[in-house]
């Protein structure tokens, strides 16, 4: 279940506010700048290819293109079983910034996304269905777990791809990690 919790960084222990209720979720990180939003799902194979998830959402990506000037799209895929996956995970775990929106449609499975506004972090458990669009310039980070498993419909104005500036702050690793907040969520 898609949940949101918003913690005071100075007090990491335990979160001031938890929601899963879609409409909250919305509003709370909608303050913030950042659009959430939950699509209908196609049913596709866990190893669907990226011509045929791109193909199922076309529509959606396309209105989003047409919307907010994306010149390119993909899909990003990771399952447990790949020799890769704790590579994958820290290469995402510290914050960073971006120069243009971090855009994800989670197609299936889930991962954690960080957002570090002021002396609050937004944790948000997004689940299959999921859109959020982080605004250029937002401090954040993304945990994807031990035991990844998700397809994310990725979007960009930069052509170029994803491409991330450290803060070098240690934000992160002051906040509990993927596997208390989505054992949580179950």
């Amino acid at each position: 279940m898609t949940t949101l919790s918003i913690y005071n960084q100075n007090a990491p222990e335990s979160p001031r506010q938890v929601t899963n209720q879609p409409g909250d979720i919305q509003r709370l990180l909608a303050e913030q700048g950042v659009r959430y939003e939950q699509w209908p799902t196609r049913d596709l194979p866990a190893d669907a290819s990226q011509e045929e998830v791109l193909s199922a959402y076309q529509e959606e990506v396309q209105a989003l293109k047409a919307e907010c000037g994306f010149q390119a799209a993909d899909v990003i895929s990771l399952r447990a079983d790949n020799p890769q996956k704790e590579a994958f995970r820290q290469k995402f775990l510290d914050e960073h910034t971006h120069s243009e929106d971090e855009v994800r449609f989670f197609v299936r499975g889930q991962g954690l996304f960080y957002l570090h506004f002021g002396d609050s972090v937004y944790a948000i458990l997004c689940q299959k269905n999921d859109l959020i669009s982080v605004p250029n310039g937002t401090r954040h980070w993304f945990d994807m777990g031990p035991e990844p498993e998700f397809t994310c419909i990725r979007l960009f104005t930069n052509p170029d791809g994803w491409v991330a500036e450290f803060t070098g702050e240690d934000i992160a690793s002051r906040l509990p990690r993927y596997e208390a907040l989505a054992a949580g969520a179950a």
